[in-house]
């Protein structure tokens, strides 16, 4: 509201109020009564009463002089009074409105008379006052400044309040908004601290209705203004045209250029005619320096760059001097299965081919010879300038050691290597610079077989060996290391002749068999259904066992023993020696009844007692006889053991044990005489005696008890 309605609206006040003093009839003043303490003529004085109409018509002309405010709206007000902390706004309602001076602090100079917008909270509260409020009033203007902005992409002020996670809070005319961190600059920003404070202008890129938030960048408005930039550059572009960009941005793959407004790609194979590992072994940030335009596309708005093509081609310069035979150095900068690439110069290499690096037939793995960044000293093979390719060698910098090998080594001579490689079938020694074979896996041992090379040897090992064939065409040698000592199977086949007992450890096993250790090293094979033993299982790796040798081959150098014909030789000799034994017992024992028979018809025996201990000295007689058998199989075992080549065989017949002695057959006779003394016995207890005597003979008879050991 202007000054000029103001006055307008107090002149037409007055004016009313004039009209009515003069208009209006006058009402006589009413008595004071003597009982009244209270003088109701001060109320009263003043006090006109109108006729309704008139009323009426007086109300609607005052009500036309207020303003129509609605709840929620924003409108504008005069700051009548400032005091105490208190704002009070005329809005040219009936009545006026007060308002906390801290919301106002975004005025730096409020004077009474200033004109400031207020939100209607309400028209009158529970105490018949007016609400207003400057805080809602400045979010509301604000949040219609930035939907507008949304809108018709306009352009808006805010101060960068505080930093947050991701990005920053901006003020905008009171509003908090949020300004992402990819939204603050064209170039990637790392310290978000150096903005807040500033002042800075902003587009709207998001608004959010419902919880009045908005996303405002910076970032638009500088894309934008550098997009007339962008197009007037690309419109200008020539294929060679040199331009002069800075370095915004380094990948792995190369690195952005900014060429003043337009971003270009730096491809890492175009910034050096060398070979690099990363841009920023080359390039810093920010670095400025001048590219030349190799390609662009105008519709993907592309441009593709090169630092390398502004010098010349190193192969365009390389020294004439270097040529074929020819010594170049430089380092590995390259390395394939193939070989390895020396760079001889910033772009110009040459390779070195895995058959260039020893004069030895042995294999070279490249990858294991050649390190990156090492120096090495190369002879020019080949070189073609054209094609800008060159090969190089190791070894033709050295003498070729094949030229006189028979005089250095000869066959049969001995010699020290070392183990270079190994492989299934054999082993590369190495025994001098070039110079090298192989020693076959049969070539190691004469006595053990190893199912690989690394069983008896590693790589780095120094090895002993002979010079067994020499092929200089093919640049061979054959190796042997059993060669260094005689052939002992000449020996062993009379200390392992066939049929002989021998101890044995088992040292590896399988489905097949199992390699059994012999003595003096010696390995055979036994199959796995000649390792039962006498229990019915089969023996483990690492027992011990006696084994009998069942082929022997010296050409083959192959062995096989069996431990369960060595079981069957130790039962069939046992069962022989009982046989033996049973027939002696058997007539020594029919002859001793015959005798105890005919002295017993002569004896009178009377004393049941005496027949008892006869009986019992009878049967002590058969069981010596039965210890006595045993004892000469034990024998007849201790002297075959002995008679064996090289080890005892043992026989695993409990017949070793110390028997107490019993009485021979002579001396039961003896005692028979004595005890049958006794003339009562009639013929027929002798008789029947005689029998029983026949049947114990029969029952305790040595052949049983010996065939049932």
């Amino acid at each position: 509201m202007s000054e000029n309605e103001n006055l307008i609206d107090e002149n037409q006040a007055q004016e009313v109020a004039q009209a009515a003093e003069t208009t209006l009839p006058q009402t006589p003043k009413a008595p004071k009564t003597a009982h009244d303490d209270f003088d109701w003529s001060i109320n009263k004085r003043n006090h006109v009463e109108y006729e309704a109409d008139v009323t009426k018509k007086y109300l609607e002309e005052y009500e036309n002089t207020l303003t129509s405010i609605k709840d929620n709206e924003i409108v504008k007000g005069i700051v009548k009074v400032i005091s105490g902390g208190d704002v009070v706004l005329d809005i040219n309602y009936k009545s006026d409105g007060i308002i906390s001076l801290s919301e106002f602090r975004d005025i730096q100079d409020l004077k009474v008379g200033d004109y400031v917008d207020v939100y209607v909270e309400s028209q009158e509260d529970a105490r018949g006052q007016l609400v207003l409020s400057r805080k809602k009033a400045k979010l509301l203007i604000a949040w219609d400044t930035i939907v507008d902005s949304f809108n018709n992409g306009t352009i808006i002020k805010g101060t960068v309040i505080s930093k947050t996670k991701g990005g920053l809070i901006v003020d905008a005319y009171g509003l908090e908004t949020f300004l992402p961190g990819s939204q603050i600059d064209i170039k990637p920003i790392i310290d978000y601290d150096a903005y807040v404070g500033k002042t800075m202008e902003f587009k709207v890129v998001k608004i959010n209705e419902t919880i009045k938030n908005a996303v405002v960048s910076h970032k638009a408005l500088i894309e934008s203004d550098i997009a007339e930039q962008r197009e007037h550059i690309i419109a200008g572009l020539e294929k060679g045209q040199v331009l002069e960009g800075v370095v915004k941005n380094i990948t792995d793959f190369g690195a952005f250029m900014d060429l003043g407004g337009v971003d270009g790609l730096l491809y890492i194979t175009d910034i050096s005619w060398g070979r690099i590992n990363h841009p920023d072994e080359v390039l810093q940030m920010n670095d400025k320096i001048n590219v030349v335009v190799l390609d662009f596309d105008e519709n993907k708005k592309r441009i593709s760059l090169g630092l390398k093509q502004l010098t010349p081609h190193p192969w365009e310069v390389l020294a004439m001097d270097i040529s074929e035979g020819s010594t170049v150095k430089g380092k590995i900068v390259n390395v394939e299965d193939y070989g390895a690439f020396l760079e001889v110069s910033p772009g110009v290499e040459g390779l070195i081919h895995v058959s260039e690096v020893s004069w030895s037939n042995q294999p070279v793995a490249a990858r294991d010879f050649f390190k990156l960044d090492q120096e090495y000293e190369a002879k020019v093979v080949t070189i073609d300038r054209d094609d800008r390719k060159m090969s190089l060698s190791l070894k033709q910098l050295q003498e070729d050691p094949w030229s006189d090998i028979e005089a250095n080594y000869p066959v049969n001579s001995r010699h020290t290597g070392v183990v270079k490689n190994l492989t299934p079938y054999g082993v590369f020694v190495e025994i001098n610079n070039g110079i090298g074979g192989m020693v076959h896996i049969s070539d190691l041992s004469w006595t053990k077989r190893f199912s690989h090379p690394s069983e008896f040897t590693k790589v780095g090992d120094n090895i002993e060996i002979v010079i067994l064939e020499i092929d200089k065409e093919n640049r061979k040698l054959s190796l042997g290391h059993k060669q260094i000592e005689e052939n002992p199977w000449d020996a062993f086949e009379s200390v392992f002749p066939i049929g002989s007992y021998h101890e044995a450890t088992i040292i590896r096993k399988d489905d097949k068999g199992a390699t059994v250790q012999l003595p003096y090293g010696l390995e055979a094979f036994a199959p796995i259904k000649h390792l039962k033993k006498e229990d019915g299982s089969t023996a483990e790796q690492e027992e011990t066992l006696t084994v009998k040798v069942i082929e022997f081959n010296r050409d083959d150098k192959r062995i096989l023993v069996s431990h369960q014909r060595y079981l069957e030789d130790i039962k069939k000799e046992a069962d022989n020696l009982i046989r033996r034994e049973k027939d002696s017992a058997d007539t020594e024992s029919r002859a001793a009844v015959k005798s105890q028979q005919g002295k017993i018809e002569r004896t009178t025996l009377g004393d049941i007692d005496a027949f008892s201990q006869l009986k019992q000295q009878f049967d002590e007689a058969g069981e010596k006889a039965l210890v006595e058998a045993k004892a000469k199989i034990a024998t007849k075992e201790a002297d075959a053991a002995v008679e064996a080549p090289v080890a005892e065989a043992k026989v695993d017949v409990p017949a070793t044990e110390v028997v107490e002695e019993a009485p021979v057959v002579e001396d039961v006779v003896e005692i028979a005489d004595v005890k049958a003394s006794d003339e009562t016995t009639t013929e027929d207890v002798a008789e029947e005696t005689a029998n029983d005597i026949a049947e114990s003979s029969d029952e305790k008879a040595p052949s049983d008890d010996v065939a049932e050991a």
